[in-house]
């Protein structure tokens, strides 16, 4: 006999804990120090977003310092390069990975030696087979160890004029190589296989174990979840995982929640909502907009009643909150954006803009909210100009 379909009602307060708790951001140190934290870190997140923008530290190294108080750059280097415990590739976007995750990608690697990518349709196999015959010759490498390309047009913005770049690229895609070291940007690329001292490429995953995965991986680290939330720019799986849902709700494993101000249902374990032990916490958090609680923008406004706007692509004189505005989490609550920049030369953290929001915007609530905040940014500022 099939369950009946009642729907949990859950405030957005509750979400809002739930939420902070699932991406560890209600405690301290959840996850220790050291290598063993990030490789720890990245499992429990399912992925950690890289970006170019270093008008502050990168994104990737600043979603891990958020979550490991000690966090050194050479701790991500070492889960990368000499743990193997992370990868590069793509999920939403550009992410390291944890490897016991690995097999969920092969079928996207696989299908791109079939099909190619769209994004790298200039790719000849000339170029292919110097960059393949250079890595298997001289071992790992970089572009700038490649000096005779000649340069060709740019297909769109980010694409590069190295045609031996886009081949790295598209092996990379492809999972014959990998990003086995990063320095800055720039990355070192190795044989996939060489890297992690395989004699052959592990098995993928099934498409019903992928699928078991993208909603696991979301229920572990959002607590509350949606089809668009498990489905992050990924809406060709929508389907099966409405269908995994379904099975899993029947099987009483997943229960419907009702979110307060929600148009679309969600769903939780039964275990999860219980927020009886989760207290509100009182740390503060300086976070990057490609953090996982707040690059999905459509759900960060849902349950947290805070619309982040991303303007570093709009013109000066149309921002509102600033060139790279970083939310401000106090307790369960974001109550300010803050354009921070690094002056490095200088060794300062510069507050190009302050913008109060939510709770922040009361003024009564800012005599409190603003030492905590200051205090926080000193932390940050340490992190910011330290190794």
């Amino acid at each position: 006999m099939s369950r009946p379909k009642i729907s949990h009602p859950l405030t957005k307060a509750a979400a809002r804990r739930l939420w902070l708790r699932a991406q560890r951001l209600d405690t301290r140190a959840p996850f220790g120090a050291g290598p063993e934290a990030v490789a720890a870190a990245v499992e429990h997140l399912g992925y950690v977003q890289i970006d170019t923008i270093n008008v502050i530290e990168r994104s990737h190294h600043h979603i891990l310092w958020n979550r490991i108080p000690e966090y050194r750059r050479a701790d991500l280097r070492q889960a990368q390069s000499i743990d193997r415990s992370v990868f590069e590739y793509w999920t939403h976007a550009l992410s390291y990975v944890p490897t016991r995750d690995l097999r969920f990608f092969i079928p996207a690697m696989k299908r791109h030696r079939r099909e190619g990518h769209k994004w790298l349709s200039s790719v000849k196999p000339a170029d292919l087979r110097k960059v393949m015959r250079l890595l298997r010759r001289d071992g790992a490498l970089t572009i700038r160890d490649i000096d005779d390309d000649v340069l060709v047009d740019k297909e769109h913005l980010w694409a590069s004029r190295k045609p031996s770049k886009r081949a790295l690229q598209l092996l990379f895609y492809q999972g014959i190589a990998t990003i086995s070291e990063r320095s800055g940007m720039l990355k070192t690329y190795e044989l996939m296989t060489r890297h992690f001292g395989w004699g052959h490429q592990p098995k993928g995953a099934s498409p019903r174990e992928t699928t078991a995965y993208l909603l696991d991986r979301s229920l572990r680290a959002q607590g509350v979840v949606s089809l668009d939330s498990i489905c992050h720019l990924d809406a060709p799986s929508k389907a099966q995982v409405s269908r995994l849902i379904e099975a899993r709700v029947r099987a009483g494993e997943l229960v419907p929640v009702a979110l307060e101000g929600a148009a679309k249902e969600h769903w939780a374990r039964p275990e999860a909502l219980d927020v009886s032990d989760v207290g509100a916490s009182e740390l503060v958090h300086i976070l990057s907009p490609f953090d996982p609680l707040i690059i999905q923008r459509k759900r960060t406004h849902l349950i947290f009643d805070y619309e982040h706007r991303f303007e570093a692509y709009v013109p000066k004189e149309k921002r509102v909150l600033g060139y790279f505005a970083l939310p401000v989490l106090a307790g369960c609550d974001i109550v300010a954006a803050l354009d921070l920049k690094t002056d490095r030369k200088n060794r300062k953290l510069l507050v190009q803009k302050w913008s109060w929001v939510g709770a922040g915007a009361r003024r009564d609530a800012r005599k409190e909210l603003k030492p905590r905040i200051e205090q926080e940014l000193h932390r940050f500022e340490r992190f910011q100009l330290g190794e």
